[in-house]
């Protein structure tokens, strides 16, 4: 299990880090997380335009058909007129007249010094037709001071109140306007800006509904249509204090803003996602009055030489006109998308709350599954902005709340990942580099997630051994250095085989060896193993003191052998086989991963039996009967051990059984199992409860000089005349040791 406490912290900081980051978003980042959105609104695809809106484009047909631009005055007045006489509601225009018109009669006639009594006045028709007519002009504010001053200012037929307006101006300022000729702006009833301002990447997001000139604040042209169709006098600007606006209201219409009275435009789709009629047309009446009648009707042009294209989040080349229809149509149905002033305390909350969440699962899966999890997880706060975009019309942020979170957590958690694998794969490698084999290693750190070191019942292979007379070596030795120094050089070689035959070394005890065999993890023909490690170590023995009397820092050691006519190093070994308890043990403060149960007990009654019997490896029955190799047997005894109840029998093993290889300890193959072949028929016979037949064979082979056991032989021949004298009842040949060996 991964340490979750540590991924919640570094969840925790990473969701601090980026809520921070949020707070104080530069413009770039603000770009960014706008462009993740454009996205989003591409996904969605078209939406269906409202069909009350109209819009009358002076294209590349009417600049062929009326000449170019600009037209007469009389011409546009006339296009208005036939858009009158057709029953529109109101009109608006994306074009203003801020110069006179060149072609009028008038002008012409008063620059030539000649009279005008009785000439058309283009601009007169023009103005008058404006007044005749539900046009709304438009206009341009100019936000930069160039130093031009504007005579005169817009007409605002209707009031404007700022609702709780707090000291610092949020509305963007305009220093000055490039209004219409004064004759058609004094003719209107009423006017609005036309301005776009594209964000930072250059595409339009979003339009102003309201700006201040002169200390007064005026409408947008899409505004002040809405505005009259609803029939409003009065429009409230509704600030948040400190925050700035919150809504521009327009009788029952509320319009949510941004702090600075912009409204983000719900974009229906690419240009000419509207009904678009052609101004000549419209000048020729060459149209359906059912299309204009009640409508709201804009006129702008699409033709690429009068350069109002805009690029927005459908299109990059898309008219300017067009942004304005998408203004009216989102205020008219309702469904704004808006940043209301708690947005940003929702989406630190979406960063805390994701961030906490995927911690947690990135702490408790996989690499592949973290991966996984990752993706969903962004798939699923997409679809969530996505509802709240298009469903809630709010605008959640995309570039903190999802890119950045989930790819640091992400991140993160790789890195994580790594530091607390490596420090996993440190710690079993401490537990167990000294216990088990490499491959045993590599095996339990390719699943660190697994249960390997968890408690379980498993069967094992238990291994007990212990140096004969180390009493004796230890006085002999008399400096406890040396004495150290003389364990290691029997402990290396002994551990160096049980971990070579994928055995695990549980514990040194002073003198004595634990090891276990199917543990940690698995390892085929365990019991095997255990035999040929424990045949291997008393194979050892014959170099191994060779080596030990060579070293003359032993030399104390070797002459103590020496007078007792034995081995410097001579070992027992106990092996059992069984079902025990095998896992990681202990405390917090301090644990080891360790085996218990009764088969540990039986192994070291097995062990410590060796002086009892005067042999060096000793199995039990259960061991033996997993065995598939070949070896060389003798039957000990029938007991019950100390402790338990239940009969065990109790096997020696001399050596592997090889063909042309001569068994260890004993110069003759032959002579080893003719010896064995006898004792085992004398051992038939003592079961059988023939003592006197079994007793002779026991004393014949209890003559012989290069017998393999020396002890053996005297402890059935004494069981035998024992018997012989005192006949058992009930006899089951099982011989009950009291003590431990």
């Amino acid at each position: 299990m991964k340490n979750i406490k540590m991924y919640l912290m570094a969840g925790f900081l990473v969701s601090l880090l980026t809520s921070i980051a949020y707070i104080v978003m530069p413009e770039k980042f603000m770009s960014l997380d706008n462009q993740l959105r454009d996205n989003i609104f591409l996904v969605r695809g078209v939406v269906k335009p409202s069909e009350d809106i109209v819009i009358v484009d002076i294209d590349e047909k009417s600049l062929k058909e009326l000449g170019q631009w600009p037209w007469k005055r009389k011409d546009i007045a006339k296009i208005l007129q036939n858009l009158t006489d057709a029953g529109a509601g109101v009109i608006g225009l994306d074009i203003v007249f801020a110069e006179y018109d060149n072609s009028n009669p008038v002008k012409v006639l008063k620059e030539l010094g000649h009279s005008t009594e009785g000439i058309e006045d283009y601009e007169e028709i023009l103005a008058k037709t404006i007044a005749s007519t539900p046009t709304i002009l438009g206009y341009i504010f100019v936000l930069n001071d160039d130093g031009i001053k504007t005579e005169g200012a817009p007409s605002i037929p209707a009031i404007y109140i700022e609702k709780h307006k707090p000291q610092r101006d949020f509305l963007a300022e305009a220093k000055r306007a490039i209004l219409n000729v004064p004759i058609a702006q004094e003719n209107a009833y009423s006017s609005g800006f036309f301005n776009t301002f594209p964000d930072s990447d250059g595409l339009v997001r979003s339009v102003p509904l309201v700006m201040k000139y002169d200390g007064a604040v005026y409408p947008s042209l899409a505004m002040e249509m809405v505005r009259i169709m609803t029939q409003a006098d009065k429009v409230y600007v509704n600030y948040a204090e400190d925050i700035g606006v919150q809504s521009v209201r327009s009788g029952s219409v509320e319009i949510p803003t941004d702090s600075f009275g912009r409204m983000l435009v719900n974009f229906r789709g690419p240009a000419f996602s509207y009904r678009y009629l052609s101004a000549s047309d419209i000048y020729s009446k060459n149209f359906k009055p059912e299309d204009i009648e009640g409508k709201f009707v804009l006129i702008g042009t699409s033709a690429a030489g009068l350069m109002d294209l805009r690029a927005m989040p459908f299109d990059s080349v898309y008219p300017g006109v067009e942004v304005h229809a998408n203004a009216i149509d989102n205020i008219i149905a309702g469904d704004f998308i808006s940043k209301p002033s708690w947005v940003i305390a929702a989406d630190i909350a979406q960063i805390f709350l994701v961030g906490m969440i995927l911690s947690i699962l990135f702490g408790l899966l996989s690499a592949v599954m973290t991966l996984l999890v990752l993706i969903l997880v962004v798939l699923l706060q997409l679809s969530f902005n996505y509802y709240m975009l298009f469903y809630q019309g709010i605008a959640l942020n995309i570039l903190f709340n999802i890119v950045i979170l989930s790819l640091s957590i992400y991140i993160i958690s790789m890195v994580l990942n790594y530091f607390l694998e490596t420090k996993q794969k440190n710690m079993i490698k401490g537990k167990f580099a000294s216990k088990v084999s490499a491959d045993v290693m590599e095996d339990i750190l390719k699943n660190p997630d697994s249960n390997t070191l968890d408690g379980a019942e498993k069967e094992i292979t238990v291994f007990f051994s212990d140096v004969r007379g180390f009493t004796n070596i230890s006085e002999a030795m008399g400096n406890p250095k040396s004495l150290i120094k003389f364990m290691n050089e029997i402990m290396e070689p002994m551990t160096s085989i049980i971990i070579e035959e994928r055995g695990t070394v549980d514990k040194y005890i002073g003198d004595a060896i634990m090891a276990y065999w199917n543990a940690p993890v698995s390892v085929e023909n365990h019991a095997d193993r255990a035999v040929s490690a424990s045949l291997r170590q008393l194979h050892k023995l014959k170099s191994l003191n060779e080596a030990l009397r060579n070293n003359p820092e032993f030399e104390n050691v070797t002459k103590m052998a020496d007078k007792a006519k034995v081995p410097i190093v001579d070992i027992g070994i106990g092996l059992n086989s069984g079902v025990a308890i095998v896992g990681e043990m202990g405390s917090t403060i301090r644990s080891d991963y360790t085996v218990i149960g009764d088969p540990i007990n039986v192994g070291a009654r097995l062990e410590s039996l060796c002086k009892y019997y005067n042999s060096r490896l000793n199995i039990s029955n259960f061991t033996k009967n997993k065995l598939i190799g070949k070896y060389i047997y003798r039957f000990l005894d029938l007991v019950t051990v100390k402790g338990k109840i239940e009969p065990l029998e109790i096997w020696q093993i001399h050596d592997f059984d090889r063909e042309g290889e001569e068994p260890l300890f004993y110069s003759s193959k032959e002579r080893l199992v003719e010896e064995l072949r006898l004792y085992h028929q004398a051992i038939d016979l003592y079961k059988s409860e023939k003592f006197e037949e079994a007793l002779a064979i026991f004393r014949e082979l209890n003559g012989w000089e290069d017998k393999s056991n020396t002890k053996i032989y005297d402890i059935y021949i004494e069981r035998c005349e024992h018997y012989i004298e005192f006949p058992p009842q009930n006899f089951n040949g099982v011989f009950v040791h009291t003590t431990k060996g």
